[in-house]
């Protein structure tokens, strides 16, 4: 008879209601691999990410004492009914790491902390301990006199400290040093009153215009290259300063210092994109010259090991770097390199050996990062965990796919539960368990399609089940080039002096195994040209308050056509401006801080979750109020829009464009923060189809779509061609490849095995010859 503990072998999950999901019930199998499939948008991240994981994260967090649970984030309980069988769970999702210019590949991952104590160990001259070869450490020394009580009476001494960091004082660990670029700041023909100041926000209306006026450093109707030396120094860069406005204490700071607190401590990516073009403008990244982009001090670059500077041991290749460690034989730190040696080992078993621990963490795509995370399970002794990954294949070629399966499959013979999200073919044949969403995206969703084993799956009459063998074969005829863009002797990162024509005119595919230098040259030799629109594969940072028709810019012809008809004006049809609800200031929900306990959110009261204040709902535009056209899905919002007596010929065109990339379903208020990865990055595409340019970079833009997307995904690519745009893809996906004019195959390896051209020609010789590893593995996939 067998033990009652051993009963517990499933993960029961009834009446799910998370985001989209209807009413789910499923149970999965523990100490197995379950895949999730699915159209994007149909529900797979809700059950896996929102419902499973998030209530098993909750749960270890209730573990801990109320003291310690008041620093951790407070997470709400899932909409579901019951869940049990749960075991700890661990996510390794696609989040890009953050760009924080201090945080690369060995910060992220430990491996610097082990240099560091390596080089304080072994390094000689001798400088220090572990902090000397950080260069998130600021060397200081100090002295003064301190006093204490001691024995009932107060002692006062003298007291000299000081600490020895790695920082390069230069450009304090960045690596680069940032000039202005004076001319974008300001026109120096014009006096601040009218208006020399180029900078987004600086205007003479507000604030600063009263401040400018009042200051006594500088005239403000005096052209600002008449300034003196001083008047143009405190114009720029005069430190905090206190002076009195309208009678009012106001701080005066220069320009330049204001923008690089402002604007400069933000990330990139999260800047809004106005912002973002003036600080790409304005302000030049160079190396630093007293580092050499190192982030180093002199100290830190001058104790060697063999011969080896901790900057030298970053900068290497970490397939170099485990080898370097392997070879140093030196008892008194055995445990040490013996931990280190292992971590870097990892990076190459899970194929990131390309990689070198001084590259920033914020230049990783998605699925490098997401491998760079799963590094800290590999050697991981638990078991009997939940490890949960959302398309580990992401940036993979077909090669690397095989290895990735491997090491899912080494987690789950370990004695876990490994739940997948997955679109690739490859990767859902190794399932013990599949469980299949749909049948739509969005409201369409939502709902268990079928569960049970892959070639049950097969047989199925679901969209995955009969997209599951889809091959598509390659092109009878291909299309002539009407030009060619010339590269030259491209040497970014690991490309070896490369030269290449690229065809204009036709869709072009890059390809090669993750790290061949596809994206270097790509990115730092084509995309830099004018008359290119540049798709990368960056997040889109959305909040609760922005959406679909806040960010591709549709919300303005719309509030405009609403103002006009109407006669009032366009601010009032924003709910993040003057037509908020005045009770959840245009958010449509109230929250309730509970302290530990997670916050409570209710629909707004007044509102109903409209978000506009009732005067607003009162304007109307073809018998539709504001909230009523932000409900609509983007299908019925294009006919509306298209049609007599409302044609609004702006917003039509960005709708056109959401239904070309399959968005025809969202709806034009829904929350950005609610929807998929894939889902985001189509309407990155769609919004970005809308700039002039002739040339189209699109990177990866299969990823998070289903098999049957991708079909659509072809479809926009080769409208995209035959209107005389050039389209240049970087892509894994086979069936991208064999639908191309023109193939260019970068290898043969990664890292400095890879970084050059190993193949160029269309998709039919590629097949033909088989010499390259895309060749082999696309014959494969069309059959021959």
């Amino acid at each position: 008879m067998s033990h009652p503990a051993d009963s517990h072998d499933l993960i029961r999950v009834h009446g799910a209601r998370v985001n989209n999901l209807k009413d789910v019930s499923v149970e999965l199998p523990k100490r197995r691999l379950t895949v999730f499939t699915g159209v994007s948008g149909s529900g797979k991240s809700s059950l896996v990410f929102g419902t499973i994981a998030a209530e098993s994260q909750r749960l270890i967090n209730e573990t801990y004492s109320s003291f310690v649970q008041g620093f951790m984030p407070t997470m709400a309980r899932p909409e579901v009914d019951v869940l049990d069988g749960l075991t700890t769970a661990i996510l390794v999702d696609q989040e890009r790491m953050g760009a924080d210019p201090r945080s690369t590949v060995g910060t992220a991952t430990d491996a610097n902390a082990m240099l560091r104590i390596l080089f304080s160990r072994l390094g000689e001259p001798h400088v220090g301990s572990p902090q000397a070869f950080s260069f998130n450490v600021a060397s200081i020394s100090g002295a003064g006199a301190v006093s204490f009580e001691t024995g009932g009476r107060t002692v006062k001494e003298r007291r000299e400290f000081s600490v020895t960091g790695g920082m390069c004082p230069r450009c304090e660990g960045r690596g680069a040093v940032s000039d202005f670029d004076l001319t974008a700041l300001y026109d120096e023909t014009k006096s601040l009153e009218d208006g020399a100041l180029t900078i987004p926000g600086y205007s003479m209306d507000g604030w600063y215009g009263r401040i400018f006026r009042n200051g006594d450093f500088f005239p403000a109707d005096k052209p600002i290259k008449d300034f003196t030396k001083k008047q143009l120094d405190a114009l720029l860069y005069k430190e905090p300063t206190k002076i009195k406005v309208d009678g009012i204490n106001i701080t005066y700071e220069g320009i330049v210092p204001k923008i690089q607190k402002s604007m400069l401590s933000k990330d990139r990516e999260a800047m809004q994109p106005h912002i973002r073009a003036f600080v790409d403008r304005a302000i030049t990244f160079q190396t630093c010259p007293e580092c050499d982009g190192t982030r180093l001090n002199e100290g830190a670059r001058s104790s060697k090991i063999k011969g080896i500077s901790i900057a030298d041991a970053c900068a290497m290749q970490i397939t170099d770097l485990a080898a370097w460690v392997r070879d140093l034989d030196e008892p008194s730190v055995a445990p040490l390199l013996a931990v280190l040696a292992q971590t870097l080992e990892s990076f190459v078993d899970i194929g990131l050996g390309y990689l070198s621990l001084d590259r920033p963490a914020g230049t990783l795509s998605g699925g490098e990062a997401q491998r760079t995370k799963m590094i800290r399970h590999l050697g991981s002794s638990l078991t009997d965990v939940t490890y949960v990954f959302d398309e580990p294949t992401v940036g993979l070629h077909p090669h690397d796919i095989d290895r990735m399966n491997g090491l899912l499959l080494q987690l789950r013979d370990k004695g876990n539960t490994v739940l997948v999200v997955e679109h690739k073919p490859e990767a859902i044949a190794i399932a013990d368990h599949v469980v299949d969403l749909g049948p739509r995206a969005g409201s369409g969703g939502g709902q268990i399609m079928f569960e049970g084993t892959v070639e049950g799956l097969r047989a199925s009459d679901t969209i995955t089940g009969r997209h599951l063998d889809d091959r598509a074969s390659i092109k009878d005829a291909v299309r002539t080039p009407t030009g060619r863009l010339e590269v030259r002797g491209a040497d970014a990162h690991n490309l070896q002096d490369v030269d290449v024509d690229i065809p204009l005119g036709v869709l072009v595919v890059v390809t090669g195994v993750a790290g061949s230098g596809k994206s270097s040259l790509i990115h730092g030799s084509v995309a830099r040209n004018d008359d290119v629109v540049a798709i990368d594969q960056g997040a889109i940072r959305g909040s609760r308050r922005s959406n679909p028709a806040t960010y591709t810019g549709l919300l303005d012809p719309i509030r405009k056509a609403f103002a006009k008809e109407n006669g009032v004006k366009p601010a009032l049809f924003s709910a993040n401006s003057e037509g908020a609800c005045p009770n959840c200031n245009g958010v449509g929900v109230v929250f309730t801080d509970l302290g530990i306990l997670a916050t409570m959110e209710s629909p707004c009261e007044v509102c109903e979750g409209r978000r506009f204040a009732d005067a607003v709902l009162e304007y109307e535009l073809g018998e539709r109020d504001i909230s009523e056209v932000l409900a609509m899905p983007v299908a019925e919002a294009h006919a509306f829009f298209g049609k007599e007596g409302v044609n609004v010929a702006a917003a039509a065109k960005i709708l056109a464009r959401l239904e070309d990339v399959g968005l025809g379903y969202l709806t034009l208020g829904q929350p950005l923060s609610t929807l998929s990865g894939g889902e985001r990055q189509r309407i990155k595409l769609a919004t970005h189809m809308g700039e002039k340019g002739g040339t189209y970079v699109l990177d990866e833009p299969t990823s998070g779509l289903h098999l049957a997307d991708v079909e659509q995904l072809l479809g926009l690519l080769d409208r995209l061609v035959d209107s005389g745009k050039s389209v240049i893809v970087i892509e894994h996906h086979q069936a991208v490849m064999a639908h191309a004019d023109w193939i260019i195959d970068l290898g043969p390896g990664a890292g400095h095995d890879g970084g050059r051209i190993v193949f160029e020609g269309t998709p039919a010789d590629l097949v033909a010859a088989k010499s390259t590893l895309t060749g082999e593995h696309l014959a494969a996939y069309v059959g021959s």
